[in-house]
């Protein structure tokens, strides 16, 4: 029993503990921006301009979120746009006036200073397919109201985007592991099928939980704070940290 403690208490510091206090570490030494409302938010770069690029297209990003909070987690967002429109729709789920904002920002809009990672990409008539479906789920989406809103567990922006991605199994959208609140139970559900379908979850509210899935892999939730192994793609997940290893897939 003794022996069993000493390796869990091991693990804990090795997969938790140093991982965020590496990312302290380098969050302490790096360029986050001082003035967060003043922070660039303009376009990254990451989506051609909407009226030249004509197929349907989904975008699922993320970026580090706002001041401290960036050390632990991303915010994440979906990106829609039908063949032929001459604009891009954005949808974010934050902390002020509606939740559920609607082009409040760029589609690929840098997030208070920090640049965005594709996390989910499709085109084309797979695309036009999923949309009306995506768009859907969003207004299907529960805690709406002003004041659902919770960083942590959540609902948050994770919560958002990984309930409205997982009424669309078939998308094999995968958040990373730095996306606080994405096992948050949004339908109340504690045990259920990961949001790909490939799997199955487990979560106490959020505040802890295990994920093991084909597409998301083996993951361990404590606090909010997730460790685990991608055996798709072969690579360590780390608190704070993300990823480490080969690139996730996104699409």
């Amino acid at each position: 029993m003794k022996r069993a403690l000493k390796i869990a208490f091991v693990g804990f510091v090795v997969l938790y503990l140093m991982p965020i206090a590496l990312a302290v570490a380098l969050w302490l030494g790096g360029d986050a921006p001082e003035n967060w409302r003043a922070a660039d938010r303009s376009s990254a770069g990451l989506l051609p301009a909407a009226a030249q690029h004509q197929p349907a297209t989904i975008r699922v990003f993320a970026a580090r979120t706002v001041r401290w909070r960036g050390i632990f987690a991303v915010h994440s967002w979906i990106v829609l746009k039908d063949a032929g429109a001459t604009s891009y729709e954005r949808y974010d789920y934050t902390a002020w006036g509606n939740p559920i904002r609607v082009n409040g920002f760029e589609a690929d809009g840098r997030w208070f200073g920090q640049a965005p990672e594709l996390v989910f990409a499709v085109d084309g008539d797979e695309a036009a397919r999923l949309i009306p479906q995506l768009r859907t789920a969003i207004r299907a989406y529960g805690p709406r109201r002003s004041g659902d809103y919770a960083a942590w567990p959540g609902p948050n922006s994770n919560s958002f985007v990984a309930s409205v991605m997982a009424a669309l199994p078939e998308s094999r959208a995968v958040l990373p592991p730095t996306a606080i609140g994405k096992d948050f139970p949004v339908d109340g559900r504690w045990v259920g099928l990961t949001p790909s379908g490939t799997g199955l979850r487990m979560t106490l509210g959020g505040y802890a939980g295990l994920t093991l899935g084909w597409l998301e892999g083996i993951e361990v939730n404590i606090l909010g704070a997730v460790a685990g192994l991608d055996l798709r793609r072969p690579a360590l997940k780390l608190p704070a940290l993300g990823r480490i290893g080969m690139p996730p897939a996104t699409d």
